[in-house]
């Protein structure tokens, strides 16, 4: 939201005064006098006129948690747990997910209250990678890293996945690196080459790399590094 259009709207002046607050250098943004009035501010953001808070701004916060298998990936559910669950209850609010796990699936899961830099993380076009860990019902047929590498036709979304890249580790095991996250993407695509998954295991998402001291249910909050290797625009 633009910074004269907060001030309109919550200082109960018309965009032309809020305007002419701004450029009077009335208006402190995050403590400092800015005179843009075409600024995008959003919720996190400090916005004061006269030393007068308008917008507190409310706190980000980037979470990374090792989900453990049998908790959803919701914030609510009335039967199963949640991941949600796992939190202490003073950091849930409008805590979302970020690349949602299904029941079964463990690893790495962000959670975050900003919705902008959420969806650069998970938005197909951005071509964040994905890196799963992957335990196959039967041995890797020959064809699989070919099959993949072109991508494979989803009738109910009539698209083709883009290109995802297959390390085999052993005859049922692999890790595979994806840049979507389509609705149970990884099993469908194993599915489409005659396989199935028994495990899969979310490892890391563009530069976010689970941590290893975290045990299952465990979380910790993204340092400043980890939050800034994902795009703003």
């Amino acid at each position: 939201m633009k910074l004269s259009r907060i001030l309109s709207n919550q200082n109960g002046v018309s965009r032309q005064q809020a305007n002419a607050l701004i450029a009077a250098g009335r208006a402190m943004v995050n403590g400092e006098v800015c005179t843009n009035a075409s600024l995008d501010v959003d919720g996190f953001t400090t916005v004061a006129v006269d030393d007068n808070i308008i917008q507190p701004g409310s706190q980000a916060r980037y979470l990374m948690l090792n989900k453990p298998a049998g908790y959803l990936s919701a914030t609510v559910d009335a039967v199963h747990p949640t991941v949600l669950d796992l939190i202490a209850p003073d950091l849930r609010e409008s805590l979302h997910i970020a690349g949602r796990l299904d029941r079964a699936t463990t690893g790495l899961l962000i959670l975050t209250n900003d919705g902008t830099w959420s969806r650069r993380l998970t938005e197909p076009r951005v071509r964040i990678p994905k890196v799963y860990r992957v335990t196959t019902a039967y041995p890797l047929s020959p064809d699989t890293e070919a099959r993949f590498a072109a991508g494979i036709w989803f009738e109910y979304e009539q698209l083709t996945t883009s290109p995802a890249h297959i390390e085999q580790m052993d005859a049922t095991n692999a890790r595979l690196t994806i840049y979507e996250g389509r609705y149970h993407q990884v099993k469908r695509m194993f599915h489409a080459v005659g396989n199935r998954v028994v495990s899969l295991h979310r490892e890391q998402m563009g530069a976010i790399t689970l941590d290893g001291k975290l045990q299952p249910g465990e979380y910790r909050a993204l340092s400043h590094q980890e939050t800034q290797s994902i795009p703003r625009r």
